[in-house]
């Protein structure tokens, strides 16, 4: 899949694209990543991209037709590439929140998507209007600028693909994938046995591995229930929860009754 990047600063990603293990997503070609500065498009001795907003205020307006021009050479390279058309999506505030899910449509997706990356106070409207197709938020706070959110979406679709992670499995037990029922991770220890006093939980020292998952099971819900109840919630709505899970959080509730 091919992914376009629109950004005033497209020098940012050099060290992304070619560190880390999702490197190899990239260096395979199973993630393609091309970058576009709508400087290059812009008229004038300063390639100007912005300007101040109509009505006033503070900040600056990036300019509708350096990126329509940008947008129009990208589209143009990807038919020539035989590369299918692709959705333009805008990482801004109004959009919806990406979470798992969408990291997991997204990964699915052959035909990857065309990144922009806002900067100052937003895009002028009319090219929003006219050339995007869906925007994206990170959450409930602003950056200075796309970059960082197209990184993050990057970097979540890419360790989806095959071959990307050591072991093929391991994204399956992150926090929020459908085969731990949306549920956030359990805690994980590696040597030594004993750390300054801390000793590793014996159940994972014990070598039954029934007892292991169900500790880990357990520390799922614990951790879920306590810093992501709407995750839980979601959980017992959908029927994800067993028996012996609600047995558990119901001993775990009583436990924490304060004593009168």
């Amino acid at each position: 899949m091919r992914f376009d990047v629109i950004s005033l600063f497209p020098e940012i990603f050099a060290p992304f694209l070619t560190s880390g293990v999702t490197r190899r997503a990239y260096e395979s070609g199973l993630v393609e990543v091309k970058l576009w500065n709508p400087r290059d498009f812009a008229d004038g001795t300063y390639r100007r991209v912005d300007d101040r907003p109509f009505g006033g205020g503070p900040g600056m307006v990036m300019l509708a037709e350096p990126l329509t021009l940008c947008l129009e050479k990208l589209r143009a390279d990807r038919q020539a590439c035989g590369a299918p058309d692709a959705p333009t999506v805008l990482f801004s505030p109004v959009g919806q929140v990406l979470d798992h899910a969408g990291v997991e449509r997204w990964s699915a997706g052959p035909v990857g998507a065309v990144l922009i990356c806002g900067r100052y106070e937003g895009l002028d409207q009319r090219f929003i209007d006219r050339q995007v197709d869906c925007q994206i938020s990170l959450g409930d706070f602003v950056l200075s600028g796309g970059e960082l959110a197209a990184m993050a979406l990057l970097d979540a679709v890419a360790r989806l693909q095959p071959g990307v992670l050591n072991d093929q499995g391991s994204h399956q037990m992150d926090s929020f994938n459908p085969a731990l029922d949306g549920l956030l991770d359990c805690p994980h220890y590696t040597r030594p046995e004993h750390w300054r006093g801390q000793p590793v939980p014996a159940v994972l020292m014990s070598g039954n591995h029934a007892q292991i998952e169900r500790w880990r099971r357990d520390q799922r819900l614990l951790l879920t229930r306590q810093n992501r109840p709407e995750l839980l919630s979601a959980a017992r709505v959908a029927g994800r929860l067993s028996k012996s899970d609600e047995a558990f959080l119901a001993a775990q509730a009583s436990k924490s009754v304060p004593v009168r």
